[in-house]
């Protein structure tokens, strides 16, 4: 069985990819932090539904918490699939911004991607087989205002998704990322009214998670081990 890591498993993006993996035979770690309790209670309902998940919890910015919580998970075995889903929000022109709001989503992105990543890495190695997707935002593809922060931080996981996916090509992995815009039931539709997404949106409408966490699944899949290195936009044509 292979296993299956999903940061920011507890959030509403987060619990679905979590749940599709599980659907597909993986075991699944549901990673929280601020939120253990949600964590607790994904796993409980993707066990209930005769899935395997665990749930797990640090913060992705401390190196030595994410490094001592991965290496116990390692004990067990290596896990092939990997989803840098956590993420925050601290919107704010930069004019206002304080030195906190840009550190924390900067850290939670980057950083995260980091200390998550960094320690999987030789043992997918070791396998010759891994898959590596990070969830980035429409707003690190075109810019949003009051966002110059996420969207900073979300253009650098950019980089670093067609880096790595070059480091990693010749030893069966992938590294993808994908680039939503507005999807329901997360702190990206919390922002926008529903006249504010019929405008911003050629589809008119926000996005469903099960259509991320369709596309997550998809690229885990044997069929989709041609692609790496690619940032996949799924925004009902806003870019």
């Amino acid at each position: 069985m292979k296993r299956a890591l999903v940061t920011g498993g507890s959030g509403g993006l987060g619990s679905c990819i979590a749940r599709r993996l599980a659907v597909d035979g993986l075991l699944v770690y549901v990673h929280g932090h601020a939120h253990p309790d949600r964590a607790e209670a994904v796993c409980h309902s993707i066990n209930a539904a005769d899935g395997n998940a665990e749930s797990v919890c640090f913060d992705v910015r401390d190196g030595g918490a994410s490094r001592a919580a991965l290496e116990a998970l390692l004990e067990r075995g290596p896990i092939q699939v990997l989803v840098n889903n956590a993420g925050v929000h601290e919107d704010a022109p930069l004019v206002s911004m304080e030195p906190d709001q840009w550190r924390r989503v900067v850290d939670v992105t980057l950083l995260g991607f980091y200390n998550v990543t960094q320690p999987l890495l030789l043992p997918m190695i070791r396998e010759r087989w891994g898959r590596i997707i990070s969830i980035s935002s429409v707003a690190g593809v075109i810019g949003n205002r009051g966002q110059v922060n996420y969207a900073a931080a979300k253009a650098g996981l950019h980089g670093a998704t067609k880096a790595l996916a070059l480091e990693l090509a010749s030893r069966g992995i992938t590294v993808n990322a994908i680039a939503p815009g507005i999807i329901g039931g997360t702190e990206a539709e919390a922002l926008f009214d529903a006249d504010t997404i019929r405008r911003l949106v050629p589809m008119g409408r926000a996005g469903r998670p099960e259509e991320i966490a369709d596309l997550v699944a998809w690229l885990v899949s044997g069929d989709s081990g041609y692609i790496s290195g690619q940032v996949i936009n799924v925004n009902g044509a806003m870019a």
